[in-house]
């Protein structure tokens, strides 16, 4: 019987986290007579009564508490690490965000890619389930082709197909990880505390020439809660110097080593305009669709 680990972090929308578990049984239901699953929630110092509520509704669910400290990736790697260490000799490790509606037919789509997968190149790989965004249907996180690589990035979104279609990168709100990559490139860098993990990770696998595929069909629900990436130029100078090395802002220790590892020849252009966007955000306030 094949076994997959699913890795889930959470802090404080505890509605938003039982709904998504929720979704989640209801999908794998099916699947149980053919597939164990096992479910590592990382409780990141909630205050809203989020264990306990996981603990009344899905008592099955494996409780890890973090330090409070460790945002989304710290609390990604922190579940892997423990569901590695439960030595289960798992066969999958799905990584899930917790604001994730899944659809039913979400696993169906999985399996399916990893099938393609061992088909046509021969090895198994990374496979990315994309989300629509629930206010308006559009393409909300999924997988991310790399167009154009000159004094910036060029990238596009891949729009899921009939069949699988591979990309260059990929976010982790639904992500399958087959066991043979775990071996390979491991699990999240360390360096990252919330943000470019999951992006970092896919294009090691892309280095690797590990296949990273977007699935067919639509997994889930989320919405893109990515707002402006700078505080306004009405905001105080030295908010805008904390948001700047903030996880939870540009994050720029974590950006600059981001860029330096998987893009060192277009860190130049994102180093300016990290200081740009802090130092003279009236320019994105006027000519964000411009620059974006």
């Amino acid at each position: 019987m094949k076994k997959t680990a699913i890795l889930l972090t959470c802090f404080n929308r505890k509605d938003t986290t039982i709904e998504c578990l929720k979704s989640l049984y209801e999908a794998l239901k099916l699947y149980h007579a053919e597939m164990k699953f096992d479910v590592f929630l990382v409780d990141d110092g909630c205050t809203d009564g989020t264990s306990e509520e996981v603990k009344k509704h899905f008592p099955e669910v494996n409780i890890i508490q973090g330090s409070g400290e460790l945002f989304w990736s710290g609390g990604m790697r922190l579940a892997w690490e423990t569901a590695l260490n439960k030595e289960n000799n798992y066969d999958f490790y799905l990584l899930l965000n917790d604001d994730v509606i899944l659809t039913e037919n979400f696993f169906v789509d999985i399996l399916d890619t990893h099938k393609y997968c061992l088909e046509h190149f021969k090895q198994s790989g990374i496979y990315v389930s994309s989300t629509k965004d629930l206010t308006d249907s559009k393409l909300s996180y999924g997988g991310t082709l790399i167009t154009h690589r000159g004094i910036k990035i060029k990238s596009k979104k891949v729009n899921p197909g009939d069949v699988p279609i591979p990309c260059s990168m990929a976010n982790a709100n639904i992500l399958m990880v087959t066991s043979d990559v775990v071996k390979s490139i491991g699990i999240l860098d360390k360096k990252y505390s919330h943000q470019f993990g999951d992006y970092d990770y896919t294009l090691a696998a892309s280095k690797r020439n590990i296949p990273v595929l977007v699935c067919p069909g639509n997994g889930g629900v989320c919405r893109n809660d990515h707002g402006n990436s700078w505080l306004p130029s009405n905001s105080a100078l030295k908010d805008r110097i904390k948001y700047l090395y903030s996880p939870l802002g540009l994050a720029y220790n974590e950006q600059i080593y981001y860029y330096k590892k998987n893009f060192k020849y277009q860190l130049p252009y994102y180093f300016s305009m990290l200081w740009l966007k802090t130092l003279f955000p009236f320019i994105w306030d006027k000519f964000k669709k411009d620059l974006d």
